[in-house]
C-alpha cells in the first residue's frame, strides 16, 4: 500500500473526529465561497457603474434643493462660458416650473406656483391613490389630507435646448416632429400619458401662463409616471412665458473624452465659483457607489479570515494527530521510510479531510451565496438613504414628512445608476467552484505543513525507548 492510500484510509480511522472536522470545514469552505462571489458580483456592479457614468458634468445652482422653495437660477449668459471651454462638446440648459391645473384645489401643497397667470388647460396623468396603506399619498404642508375631488397634481414643465432628451431618458417620438430647442415658437411636446388624459393629438393646442401652445410631437413615456407628466418647450418660450429672461435651473454639459472629465470639471468650477454646484459623472458615480465599497471591504475581509479559519482548524487537526501518532511515526521511520514518505502520508490525510469537506462547502457557498450578497448590499442601500421614489413623487421614507412631496422635475446626474446599485446578482461559475477546490487544497497543505515539522522531529530510537 502506498503512502498515498495509506494516508486516505487514515483519515476514516475516527469517524467521529472525520465528520466533526468535515463539518467545520465545510462551513469554513462555504462561508468562503460565498464571500468570493459576493466580492466578485458587488466589483462587477462597481465597474459596471464607473463605465456607465459617462463623461457628462452637472450644472445646478448653488445650494440646490429638490424641497426649497427660493433656489437662484442660472443665467444662459453665464453658461455661455462654459460651453466655450475646450473639450465641451455641448450644453443643455433646462428652465423648470410647474403648472397648476385650472379649477384645480391645493395644488400648491405640491409646490405648484400659486400665481394665477402659472396656469394651465392641462389634466395631470399622474394616479393618486389617497387611501391606501400601500400606495403614493398626498400630504400638504401640514401633514396627510384628504384629496378633493377636483385636484389635479400640478405638471412639470420643461424648458431645454435639447428637446430629445430629459430628465437622462432618450425620447421617442410616436407621432408628431421634435421642436427646435432654440426658438422661441409656442409649440410643445406631450407625453402619451399627457395626450392620452387630455385627447391631444399633434396640431391640438392647450393654454399654459395664459398663452396658447400647439403640439408638435407626442413621446412615449411607457408607463413612466414622472416622465409622463412632462411638457417640453423651448427654452426661449419657457423664458419668454415664465418672466425669467435668461434663467436657467439646470444645465448638462458633455465632454469630448472621459479622459478630460477631471480637467474640464474643474474649468467649469473655476469658471462659475460660487455661482453653481458642480459635479462631474464620476463624482456622482463614486458617490453612489460608496455603499458597494464598503460590501466589497466587508466580503474581502470575511473571504480571508474564512480561508485563515480552515487552515488554522487544518492545522490543529494534524497537530493533534501527528502527536497521536508518534509511536507509529517512529516505527515508519524504524523500518526505512523517509521524511518525504512519512509527511506525504500526513499531507494526503489532510488533503482528504479538505477534499470531502469542499464538496459538502461548496454546496453550501452555492446555496447561500445569493442570499448573503443580498443581505449585505440591501443592508448597506438601506442605510445610506432615507428617501423613496415613487410614482414621480419624492416623499419620505416614512410618508411622514411634513413637507409636501416634490414632483421630480430634473433628475441629476446618475438617478438611475441610484436605482441599480441594490440590484447585484450573485452568480457561481464552475471557475468559482474552481476556486472552491483549489482553496480546499491549498487550505489542507499549508494546515499540514507544521505538522510535517513534528514530523521530522521524531527519533524512531526515543520512540522505542519511551514504549
Amino acid at each position: 500500500m502506498n503512502v498515498f492510500s495509506r494516508g486516505i484510509r487514515n483519515a476514516f480511522r475516527n469517524q467521529v473526529r472525520t465528520i466533526a472536522v468535515v463539518g467545520i470545514l465545510s462551513l469554513s469552505i462555504g462561508l468562503s465561497l460565498a464571500m468570493l462571489v459576493a466580492h466578485k458580483a458587488v466589483d462587477q456592479k462597481i465597474n459596471s457603474v464607473k463605465a456607465s457614468a459617462g463623461n457628462t458634468i452637472t450644472i445646478s445652482p448653488a445650494g440646490f434643493s429638490n424641497f426649497s422653495q427660493v433656489n437662484n437660477a442660472l443665467t444662459t449668459t453665464l453658461l455661455s462660458k462654459v460651453s466655450g471651454l475646450s473639450h465641451v462638446t455641448s450644453l443643455t440648459e433646462t428652465l423648470t416650473d410647474r403648472l397648476k391645473t385650472i379649477g384645480s384645489a391645493s395644488a400648491s401643497s405640491f409646490g405648484a406656483s400659486s400665481t394665477s397667470s402659472n396656469q394651465t388647460s392641462l389634466t395631470s396623468p399622474v394616479t393618486i391613490n389617497a387611501n391606501s396603506k400601500r400606495g403614493l399619498r398626498a400630504f400638504t404642508f401640514g401633514g396627510l389630507s384628504g384629496i378633493p375631488s377636483n385636484f389635479s397634481p400640478p405638471i412639470t414643465i420643461t424648458g431645454t435646448n435639447n428637446p430629445y432628451s430629459l430628465n437622462s431618458n432618450n425620447l421617442s417620438l410616436s407621432s408628431g416632429n421634435f421642436i427646435n430647442g432654440n426658438l422661441d415658437n409656442n409649440q410643445a411636446l406631450v407625453s402619451t400619458s399627457m395626450a392620452s388624459k387630455n385627447n391631444l393629438k399633434v396640431g391640438s393646442t392647450f393654454t399654459a401662463y395664459s398663452a396658447t401652445l400647439t403640439v408638435a410631437g407626442i413621446f412615449s413615456n411607457n408607463g413612466n409616471q414622472s416622465l409622463g407628466n412632462n411638457v417640453i418647450v423651448s427654452l426661449p418660450t419657457e423664458q419668454s412665458l415664465s418672466g425669467q429672461s435668461g434663467a436657467v435651473t439646470s444645465a448638462l454639459a458633455t465632454v469630448d473624452s472621459e479622459d478630460n472629465l477631471a480637467s474640464v470639471t474643474a474649468a467649469v468650477k473655476n469658471v462659475l465659483g460660487s455661482s453653481a454646484d458642480v459635479e462631474s459623472a464620476q463624482d456622482i458615480a463614486n458617490q453612489t457607489i460608496q455603499p458597494l465599497d464598503s460590501v466589497s471591504s466587508v466580503s474581502m475581509y470575511s473571504l480571508i479570515g474564512a480561508v485563515v479559519a480552515g487552515a488554522v482548524i487544518i492545522l490543529m487537526i494534524m497537530i493533534m494527530i501527528t502527536r497521536e501518532r508518534r509511536r507509529e511515526i517512529g516505527v515508519l521511520k524504524a523500518i526505512g521510510a523517509s521524511n518525504l514518505k512519512v509527511v506525504t502520508q500526513f499531507v494526503s490525510e489532510a488533503v482528504t479531510f479538505a477534499v470531502m469537506a469542499a464538496v459538502v462547502g461548496i454546496i453550501i457557498g452555492v446555496a447561500a451565496a445569493s442570499p448573503i450578497t443580498n443581505t449585505l448590499v440591501k443592508n448597506s442601500s438601506t442605510s445610506s438613504t432615507s428617501t423613496n421614489f415613487n410614482g414621480g413623487f419624492r416623499t419620505n421614507a416614512r410618508f411622514g414628512a411634513a413637507n409636501g412631496p416634490t414632483l421630480l422635475s430634473g433628475g441629476r446626474g446618475l438617478g438611475k445608476v441610484r436605482n441599480e446599485i441594490s440590484n447585484v446578482k450573485a452568480e457561481v461559475g464552475w471557475s468559482i467552484i474552481g476556486y472552491g477546490f483549489g482553496a480546499a487544497i491549498i487550505i489542507a497543505v499549508a494546515g499540514s505543513s507544521i505538522a510535517a515539522w513534528f514530523i521530522a522531529k521524531v527519533r524512531p530510537a526515543e520512540v522505542m525507548r519511551m514504549e
